[in-house]
């Protein structure tokens, strides 16, 4: 009887199937209900006694080598059918690969960074988590300062001298402190202010600011180079310097550029005027300078600041800001082509 099972050992090692009918006759054949294994099992009470413990062994092998041997036919026969149909169907579609994209605020981002890197200017970074000296004593805002209202700032409540960064002009500060003129260098990063939600505003948010010290800089460079942004930037080549406030920078001004009433969006991004708000800039104040350890009466410099988003909105005419942080697939798929 020992032999028998050794027999169909040998028969189930060797099998091959090459269809689903031959694998479903190797089932039949060995692990159906009136299959080789459940005969043997019916035979077990006719073997002698001494033999039964051998013999209960070699079945039970014989039952685990055909189930895994069926399982293993199954899974062959499954996939030469699925490469024989792929290979031999040649009017099924194809399965192309999703290719996923930037986001927009990257993708202006990376635009600015590229113009300034084409006139000199290197990257800074620095931490989202500020002090309250890189982010508004060094930069002329004193505690109990009044301007300091003008940026609602996320305090952390363990300790009241740490924040969130509300500029990043507290990278330019560091950088100050670390390097010694000449110095030009524009700070891109994530910023937060304590305002409300809303189309045209939010807690968090993007800027790119510049920073360019050296003898003798004028308000005069400080023009040219904002004209050389829009230029490359916007292709607009027309910009106007509004008189401003900021405690960092004394003069200071809004920058506007040209932006035209050709179409009906011109007119309701310009509210009928033409002009265009894209940022803030300045002559670097010697106070801030004096903080920082370099000397007013031999350096002076410029300064600017703009939001990504606000000039992420106007190049690709998006109405509300809040879609560029809702993380909608069908919102950035629109940007799959862009660079």
């Amino acid at each position: 009887m020992l032999d028998k099972v050794k027999e169909q050992l040998e028969r189930v090692e060797q099998f091959t199937a090459d269809s689903k009918e031959a694998v479903e006759q190797f089932r039949i054949e060995f692990l159906g209900s009136k299959g080789t294994i459940k005969d043997l099992f019916t035979k077990f009470r006719e073997v002698p006694a001494e033999q039964k413990k051998a013999f209960g062994q070699a079945i039970n092998e014989l039952k685990q080598k055909a189930s895994d041997k069926l399982a293993q036919l199954k899974d062959q026969v499954e996939d030469s059918g699925q490469d024989q149909k792929l290979i031999n169907d040649l009017t099924r579609p194809g399965n192309p690969i999703k290719v996923g994209s930037r986001h927009p605020i990257s993708i202006v981002k990376n635009q600015m960074i590229d113009v300034f890197s084409r006139i000199g200017f290197n990257i800074s970074e620095g931490p989202e988590i500020e002090d309250d000296w890189h982010n508004f004593t060094a930069l002329n805002l004193p505690e109990h300062h009044p301007a300091r209202d003008m940026q609602d700032t996320f305090f952390i409540q363990t300790d009241p001298d740490i924040l969130l960064r509300t500029h990043t002009s507290s990278v330019q500060v560091r950088y100050m402190e670390n390097n010694q003129p000449p110095i030009r260098t524009i700070s891109p990063g994530r910023v937060f202010r304590n305002e409300a939600i809303s189309a045209r505003s939010h807690c968090i948010f993007h800027q790119v600011e510049g920073l360019y010290i050296d003898k003798g800089v004028s308000f005069a460079d400080m023009k040219q180079t904002l004209l050389y942004f829009t230029e490359q930037m916007f292709g607009k080549s027309k910009i106007r310097l509004r008189p401003s406030y900021f405690p960092f920078t004394e003069p200071s001004a809004e920058i506007d550029i040209y932006w035209g009433l050709e179409t009906e969006t011109d007119y309701r991004i310009t509210k009928g005027t033409g002009w265009l708000e894209i940022g803030g800039c300045g002559m670097v104040d010697p106070a801030v300078l004096t903080n920082c350890k370099i000397d007013p009466e031999e350096y002076s410099g410029f300064a600017f600041g703009m939001g990504v988003e606000r000039i992420a909105m106007l190049l690709y005419q998006i109405g509300d800001i809040r879609m560029f942080f809702e993380n909608d697939v069908r919102f950035l798929k629109q940007f799959s082509n862009a660079i």
